[in-house]
């Protein structure tokens, strides 16, 4: 399967709970994805509000043919500032997470290696207004393996499951 084929597969597999956007995404990236979740917690009327909370998660698809260390800095700094530029922090504000998913022909061991210590964290006013994650997952069509970031391993068996 190519990278191609792999990222019309996922962008079908988000599009059911996702906001995807593929006509006009952000500069590098192939298409982009956003879920929104908003949840409210009231005792007997609506007015009565207990509680609200707020989640978000942007989605960055790369389409590359080669992936080599500089490229996925690139990526990766581009990911996480285009994510991080869409969060308002506010006081009913959970967590917003930014992910970004390279679909690649191959993938250079030295930025295979680099995967797992990509990491990014912000908290908004000391955690009382949420926080922010990246996740990171790389995808080598030509092997099939899937490298990930430890905030992405959970994303490991989605993308096995719907790149299978």
């Amino acid at each position: 399967m190519t990278a191609k084929e792999m990222l019309d597969k996922l962008l079908k597999a988000y599009g059911v709970y996702y906001d995807v956007e593929r006509r006009h995404p952000a500069p590098p990236f192939a298409a982009e994805a956003a879920f929104r979740s908003h949840t409210e917690q009231y005792f007997l009327v609506r007015r009565a509000r207990l509680a609200e909370a707020e989640s978000n998660e942007y989605v960055y698809f790369a389409l590359e043919e080669a992936l080599t260390v500089p490229l996925l800095r690139a990526l990766d700094g581009a990911a996480w500032n285009a994510g991080t530029a869409r969060i308002a922090p506010h006081r009913d504000h959970r967590n917003s997470d930014v992910t970004l998913l390279v679909l690649a022909s191959r993938v250079d061991p030295d930025a295979a290696a680099l995967v797992p210590k990509l990491k990014h964290y912000q908290s908004y006013h000391f955690g009382f207004q949420g926080w922010s994650h990246f996740r990171l997952a790389v995808v080598e069509a030509d092997t099939g393996k899937i490298y990930c970031n430890r905030q992405a391993k959970t994303l490991r068996a989605f993308l096995k499951r719907n790149l299978a």
